[in-house]
């Protein structure tokens, strides 16, 4: 696909960042050129559209969850695009109002992530953004906290996949990720 291979020669790989061993893929020249954005959010709006709604049971989206903080800059545009709602997930304490929280592990550290409790309503699709998967843990809460809240993970989106790390299988829905990173 030429709009992969486009967006893929755009991200910056920074070696030993935030530390040594580890090659932090920088999405952000992507949102710096107005082209390479419009094209990453369409190929997701195209693949929802053309894949993921006509497979799920209610046939649409209601809400496209973002994961704190590069899932913000996905997030709102695509559940503008989908005419869904647009629902942030945050880490403890960045909220305000009753929150359900769940714990995860990351490549780093631990953390605990947190949602509105009237965000989502019982039965709702959702599809839940982020940039990035490595060992799948802050997806995964994601995935805890709208099943929490009673709703129906329908598929998880990221730009890149770390292949090797395989952190998809801990997820309790299809993933779709336009690169796989294979190193």
């Amino acid at each position: 696909m030429a709009d992969v291979e486009y967006l893929q020669s755009i991200i910056r790989p920074h070696p030993d960042f935030p530390k040594k061993g580890i090659s932090f893929l920088d999405i952000f020249p992507i949102l710096r050129d107005p082209i390479a954005f419009e094209t990453l959010i369409t190929h997701f709006v195209h693949h929802i559209t053309s894949q993921t709604i006509p497979k799920s049971l209610r046939k649409k989206v209601d809400i496209v969850v973002g994961l704190d903080a590069r899932g913000f800059l996905l997030g709102p545009i695509i559940a503008l695009r989908l005419g869904a709602s647009f629902v942030p997930v945050r880490k403890r304490g960045k909220l305000p109002g009753e929150c359900v929280s769940a714990n995860y592990e990351k490549e780093y550290g631990a953390d605990t992530f947190e949602m509105q409790s009237d965000a989502i309503l019982p039965g709702q699709s959702v599809i839940i953004v982020d940039d990035l998967i490595a060992t799948g843990g802050s997806a995964k809460a994601a995935g805890e906290l709208v099943k929490k809240l009673g709703g129906v993970t329908v598929e998880y989106l990221f730009i890149i996949e770390i292949m090797f790390l395989k952190g998809y299988q801990y997820l309790d829905a299809p993933a779709y990720s336009v690169i796989q990173h294979l190193e």
